[in-house]
């Protein structure tokens, strides 16, 4: 009985038969590495900076405020003045007040940003009278909550404590009696954690989906497109076996994954590159946001050797699947239907990420294919480094491959799959 020891040299020249008829497509380059590079700095740089930019634009531009009836004057002028820093830069521009006699129907009708109006009298000291303000703004709309509506909550609390400061001082007693107790937030997570940002669970989903979309053009056209183009036969009569036939695709598979991991990887760094640039020497809320959201990614060598190994154990596991899926395929395109599931099987479990946090997270969960890369995915960018569970998403993804790639073998193995049309 003949040996079943792989050939390594039949298997990387199907291998490598696969990878040239890939690079001959050029969408398929451009999938693999044009992509990662500008839709990655899109998502992780372009969204936190639209949204610093948007939230920080409406605090410097003036809005205008319906005024149902009077307001005492030093809240009318609170609310009209501009907020600069020592150096002249515009912090908060003040609202310009517009006289209506309907709130509800001024802001509806886009007349006003926001509208107030005095239900009782506005006291213009503490401890007489308290009055009450309703403030009319459209409450689903980020630009309004952004621009007028906010103003207003931070003026009118401003003139609150400005009255209890004047009430206090004909007392006789300081601003420190209204806040005997401070507290500080100290923020205790790692540094990494703190430069990751709020959007850091994009991470492990773009890192993934750039990977299946890297793998599917090569599994997809090795199996099914060769299936359809009937080259398959010519492999499969040549004198080499059918599991060097499927290690060879799935190495061709695994490179084209990897490379598109990488170009991801590289995105990453370039985000990291251009928050960094953005938000040096920029102050203001928007810079805030932008950095608070966006994040910088540096890892350490053992982070890097962690996120290293866990993409190549996500890219033989995915190629696997593709493989498999694409041999039994009758078509290109039977076998793209098939795979479109498998994206939202990896974005669904990559959006929840961003809830891990009230997630109690034990060991099985790093233990289930793909899920637990993402997870380990995540604590690596955060800076949160666990052998452990790093060795178990890569086990648990090896062990995946291994399945799916004897599943493959078998299919190969078959001919009323390989010669289905």
């Amino acid at each position: 009985m003949p040996s079943e020891r792989l050939r390594p040299a039949l298997v990387w020249r199907i291998a490598a038969r696969d990878l040239l008829s890939t690079i001959r497509d050029r969408r398929t380059l451009t999938a693999t590495i044009l992509m990662p590079l500008l839709l990655i700095p899109l998502f992780t740089l372009g969204l936190p900076l639209l949204l610093g930019s948007l939230i920080g634009g409406q605090q410097q531009a003036r809005q205008k405020l319906g005024v149902v009836g009077a307001l005492p004057p030093a809240l009318s002028a609170a609310l009209s003045r501009d907020e600069s820093l020592p150096d002249g830069t515009l912090v908060r521009a003040g609202v310009t007040l517009v006289p209506v006699t309907d709130a509800r129907t001024a802001v509806q009708d886009g007349a006003v940003d926001a509208a107030v109006r005095p239900v009782t009298a506005i006291p213009t000291r503490a401890g007489a009278t308290q009055g009450t303000l309703e403030l009319y703004a459209k409450l689903n709309s980020l630009r309004a909550q952004a621009g007028a509506y906010s103003k207003v909550q931070d003026v009118v609390t401003a003139y609150n404590r400005t009255l209890t400061l004047d009430r206090l001082k004909t007392l006789g007693l300081d601003a420190g009696v209204l806040t005997p107790v401070t507290v500080k937030a100290m923020d205790a997570s790692p540094p990494q954690e703190q430069r990751s940002g709020q959007l850091a669970f994009l991470i492990p989903m773009l890192m993934l989906q750039f990977i299946l979309s890297g793998a599917m053009a090569t599994a997809v056209d090795a199996t099914a497109g060769e299936k359809e183009r009937g080259t398959l036969e010519s492999l499969l009569v040549a004198p080499v076996r059918r599991s060097e036939v499927v290690a060879g695709k799935l190495l061709a598979t695994t490179i084209t994954a990897l490379t598109s991991a990488s170009f991801s990887v590289l995105g990453f760094i370039l985000s990291s590159v251009l928050v960094a640039a953005f938000t040096r020497g920029r102050t203001g809320q928007g810079s805030e946001i932008t950095q608070a959201m966006g994040g910088q990614l540096t890892l350490t060598v053992g982070g890097a050797l962690a996120l290293l190994g866990v993409s190549l154990s996500a890219a033989l596991v995915i190629s696997a699947l593709l493989i498999t899926v694409g041999i039994y395929a009758r078509s290109f395109k039977e076998a793209q239907t098939y795979i479109a599931p498998f994206t939202l099987a990896i974005v669904l479990p990559a959006v929840l990420l961003q809830f891990s946090d009230f997630l109690t997270l034990g060991a099985g969960l790093y233990a289930l294919p793909l899920f637990g890369g993402m997870l380990s995915l995540l604590e690596i960018v955060r800076g949160n480094v666990n052998g452990v569970h790093v060795l178990l998403a890569i086990t648990a993804n090896l062990i995946g491959t291994v399945l799916l790639g004897l599943l493959a073998r078998r299919s190969f193995g078959r001919e009323e799959i390989i010669f289905r049309n």
